[in-house]
Order: structure tokens, then C-alpha cells, then sequence
């Protein structure tokens, strides 16, 4: 248990003297500081501070931390765990203006980057290098690296490539007390003690602030196929998910929607290009990429091979670069679509592929069992299943009662199933009361003593996957 000391104007006035006009006081700047896109949860910091250097980040980690101020990573605010909310106020330290591109090594296939830098702008940067940074989160047209770093973000990619973990080989850190250490070497192999670097990544922002990042890169494909495959029953997709890698093939996207994903995203969208029939029930958008497209055809001729034992109706290609990204466009839409229909609630569930049908079948049982709507899409090549849960019609009452029973009932299904409670958003405020479900009290006690190491007045994002914290 930490305690920690509210912002006062002594304090204030520090942070002006450190920063100038970017320690920012004025409350309708801090209220856009005081959310992410985690449902409708606000909670506005008592100041908002911008460094732009190492040692400015340093200075106010060593001020904060010897006078107990709370301090709260701010990167792009596109998180859905509430990561980046400052639930016990204090300094919301926004790392946006950490936006450079440091440099790219072509020789050695690394990328140093600042954490403010968008995902996106990332990726076409070192594209035009003929490099690739794989992990690519639906919003990685407005997400920071850094906040991918701190959150393990993953998305369609990750099922070929991998998630964020698997591309960074050295960060700079600022400790909570104020020191400024490198976590390991920019290097392929490394077996030098433990692993820091590893440890920081999806440690959502409670143990250090990431302020320089050293990413691998590969060579970028030059050539991929897509295919969007009809479904006439939800739960036979998700079979036909493992029965294409049994068949051998990786794709390089493997997404699943259900109908309701699909019609709300259209509908959301204004785009109804693709034909919905009544009789649908989920889709699979499938990509695989390379750099020999005689090569890819034939994967594409193994995964038709597939589908002809599931009952499909009829696949559609995309014959256009135009049609590809038309269809990657509605995918990337689902969430902000399903989040425009009513007030809901997003579980980030994993389970081993082979027990994704198991999964949907859960969620669908657990839903009728309370009376409540649920939209599903995701990752399905990783056994990554996005759960929405709408309120709908459902009272107020209804809403606070019911669902927490249902989602502790939906994630003890889950790790019977073998596996876990979040594949890429996080913990951070809205899960950590599920964590006793994923891990046994002794796990979670080995975690809490890493965070006393690191933080022992828990002062950095407090309140986030288990921290408990009073205020004075």
C-alpha cells in the first residue's frame, strides 16, 4: 500500500520553472488527458506536463518521486484498458512530443525511434527503406510505438510475425526515482543476465518511462493475396481457423467477424460494397504475403482446398490494391463501429486457435444466461477473440449487477479453455479485478514485489493490473 501527496502549487510552480508553457494547468486541456478509448471512464490529472528530452523526463520522475507524486504515462490515448487514465490525479506525463524517427539501420535492420512517434508514419518510413515493422493494432494510424511497447500491442500481423515483444531489442528507460538506464544491447542474441528489456514490454507504464526504443526490421514482402470467405454457421469459421494451419500454410492475416461486426461496420461506414446475405453468419478475411507470387497462389489454391470442407458460400478476391485496403478498412473499423451502436463493454480474450469455436460457444452461452448481446471479432489466426458486449436495452441496474458476474464467468471459461484474460490491450484499470482467475496468489505476489523494485513508493500509473493505492 502506497500513499501518495496531491499537486499544490508549490509543485506547480516547479514544473513551470522546468517546462515553461508545456506544464499545462488549464482544466479543459487536462479533462482530454484524463481518458483513453476505454468505454466512457474520465478522470482528469491535476496538471499535464510535456518534456521533450531524457533529462526533463529524469528531472520530473526525480522531483515526483521524492516529494510522492503520482505520475501517469500519457502516449496517444487509443488504449482500451484504461492504461493511460490517471485514476488518483496527479501529473499526466505526456510523452507526445518524443516524435523522431532517430534513425534507420539499413545494414542492420534496426530502427531507433522516440516513443511519440506514430505506428503508422513508422512503418511507411522504414517501407521506404524496403524494411518492415510487422505489428500493426487496428489504430496504428494514430497510436504511438511507445504505447505499443508498454501495451505488447499486436493486430492482424501478428499471427505470421508476431506481436510487439518480438521486435524490440533495447529500450531506454527512466527509472520512478529518476535514473536513466538502457535495458540491454541492440543486438539479435542476448543472454546477459535477465532480460529488463522484456520485463518493460506490456508492463503498461508502471515501471519506467520508455524514451528511446531499438526495434529489429525485416525485408517487406512484395506481393500479398486477400480472400473474404462467407460462413454460413459462426462457429464452423472458427473451425476452418486451425484446419488451415494443419494444412500448413501461415497466413499473414487471419481475421474473423461475425455478422453483426460486419453490418455495423457497412452500416457505420457507409460502405456496402461487400454482399451480406441473410444467411451469413461470420466472414474470415485471409492474407498470405511473400515475395514469390506463384508461390502465394498455390497457398491460396491449399487454403480452397480447406474451406471445401466447411460450407462456404462463395469467396471473394481482391482483384485491386484499392479493394485490399477497402477490406483491411472495414476490419479496422469494427470497434469504433460496434463502439458507436451503445454503451459496451470490450474483453480482449485468448485461448489456444484450436479452441476458438469452444470460445464462441462460451461467450454465446454466457450472454443468453444474463440476457446480454455480445459482437465478436478478432484475431482468429492467434485465437485472439475481441468480446463487445452491448447494453442495449438492458437498465442500469442490470448493467452494474449482471455483468461482472458474466465476464468472471466468461474468463474462468476462458483459462479452463488454456488460455488468458487479455491478447494485446492490457490489464491495466478495467481487468485487474480478474487476475485471480488467470494467476494463483503466489504469481501474482512475485509481480507486486517486481513493481516494489522498481517503484517502491508506486508512484508511476498507479491503480493499474494490480497496484492498490490510498490517498492522503
Amino acid at each position: 500500500m502506497s500513499t501518495y501527496k496531491p499537486i499544490d502549487a508549490q509543485d506547480i510552480h516547479y514544473f513551470q520553472s522546468l517546462l515553461n508553457e508545456r506544464c499545462i494547468v488549464d482544466h479543459e486541456v487536462r479533462s482530454d488527458y484524463g481518458h483513453d478509448e476505454t468505454e466512457d471512464i474520465t478522470i482528469v490529472p491535476d496538471v499535464v506536463l510535456k518534456p521533450e528530452t531524457t533529462a526533463e523526463v529524469s528531472e520530473i520522475m526525480r522531483y515526483c518521486n521524492a516529494h510522492s507524486i503520482v505520475v501517469t504515462p500519457s502516449g496517444a490515448r487509443t488504449g482500451l484498458s484504461g492504461g493511460a487514465i490517471p485514476v488518483f490525479g496527479g501529473a499526466a506525463l505526456s510523452m507526445e512530443r518524443f516524435n523522431k524517427i532517430l534513425s534507420i539501420d539499413e545494414r542492420n535492420h534496426q530502427v531507433i525511434t522516440e516513443p511519440g512517434v506514430i505506428t503508422q508514419v513508422l512503418q511507411d518510413a522504414v517501407r521506404e527503406k524496403g524494411l518492415f515493422y510487422p505489428p500493426d493494432p487496428a489504430s496504428k494510424g494514430s497510436c504511438f510505438i511507445g504505447g505499443n511497447v508498454s501495451e505488447n500491442s499486436g493486430g492482424p500481423k501478428a499471427v505470421k510475425y508476431g506481436v510487439t515483444k518480438d521486435f524490440v531489442l533495447n529500450l531506454e528507460v527512466v527509472l520512478p526515482n529518476g535514473e536513466i538506464i538502457w535495458t540491454g544491447a541492440n543486438v539479435l542474441k542476448n543472454a546477459t543476465g535477465y532480460n529488463l528489456t522484456q520485463l518493460i514490454v506490456g508492463s503498461e507504464g508502471t515501471l519506467a518511462i520508455i524514451t528511446k526504443i531499438v526495434l529489429r526490421l525485416i525485408p517487406h514482402p512484395t506481393h500479398d493475396l486477400l480472400m473474404l470467405v462467407p460462413f454460413f454457421d459462426a462457429e464452423k469459421a472458427c473451425e476452418a481457423v486451425a484446419a488451415i494451419f494443419r494444412a500448413g500454410i501461415t497466413p499473414s492475416g487471419l481475421e474473423f467477424m461475425e455478422r453483426d461486426a460486419l453490418t455495423w461496420t457497412q452500416a457505420f461506414t457507409g460502405d456496402t460494397s461487400i454482399p451480406v446475405k441473410d444467411n451469413h453468419q461470420a466472414h474470415l478475411l485471409i492474407e498470405v504475403d511473400g515475395f514469390d507470387p506463384e508461390q502465394l497462389m498455390g497457398e491460396c489454391e491449399k487454403i480452397m482446398g480447406v474451406l471445401e470442407n466447411f460450407e462456404t458460400d462463395e469467396i471473394l478476391f481482391a482483384e485491386s490494391e484499392a479493394q485490399k485496403a477497402g477490406l483491411w478498412a472495414l476490419r479496422r473499423k469494427v470497434g469504433e463501429a460496434v463502439k458507436s451502436q451503445s454503451i459496451y463493454k470490450e474483453e480482449d480474450t485468448v485461448v489456444p486457435r484450436y479452441e476458438l469455436p469452444a470460445l464462441l460457444s462460451a461467450v454465446k452461452r454466457i450472454c443468453r444466461q444474463y440476457g446480454l448481446h455480445s459482437v465478436c471479432y478478432g484475431h482468429a489466426g492467434d485465437g485472439n477473440l475481441h468480446v463487445n458486449i452491448i447494453k442495449g436495452d438492458l437498465t442500469d441496474e442490470q448493467w452494474e449487477t449482471d455483468l461482472p458476474v458474466a465476464i468472471r464467468a466468461l474468463f474462468t471459461e476462458v483459462v479452463a479453455l488454456g488460455g488468458t484474460l487479455s491478447g494485446e490491450h492490457g490489464i491495466g484499470l478495467v481487468q485487474q479485478p480478474y487476475m485471480d482467475i488467470a494467476f494463483p496468489e503466489i504469481t501474482l505476489q512475485l509481480m507486486r514485489q517486481i513493481k516494489d523494485v522498481f517503484d517502491p513508493k508506486g508512484i508511476l500509473n498507479p491503480g493499474k493490473i494490480f497496484t492498490k493505492v490510498t490517498a492522503n
